[in-house]
């Protein structure tokens, strides 16, 4: 299985609480309709201090191929677009995941 992480800082004259709004609301039934998404999991961070990320998401393919190819579509492209018109910062992470703990 292939997980990337989304780190994501609200717009400039964007509240936290608008940010949370937004991404809940609108942002996450579109990332929705990405091609083969196995899970998506959007996680809101409590009390973020200025410039530090207001939600982290993790999103999981087969492969990174299908990742690929999913930001590659047409709804992946929205996705993409939709993000960077409401935020100020936007860090995707390619991660290995390893649980100690299950």
């Amino acid at each position: 299985m292939f997980k990337a992480i989304i780190l994501l800082t609200a717009g400039d004259g964007m509240s936290h609480d608008q940010f949370v709004s937004w991404w809940l609301n609108e942002h996450a039934p579109l990332a929705r309709q990405l091609p083969k998404l196995r899970k998506a999991v959007f996680n809101v961070v409590d009390s973020p201090q200025a410039g530090q990320p207001n939600g982290v998401s993790e999103l999981w393919f087969d492969t990174q191929a299908d990742f690929d190819a999913a930001y590659a579509s047409e709804i992946g492209k929205s996705v993409v677009a939709d993000s960077m018109a409401h935020v100020s910062g936007r860090v995707r992470l390619i991660v290995a995941e390893n649980s100690v703990l299950n």
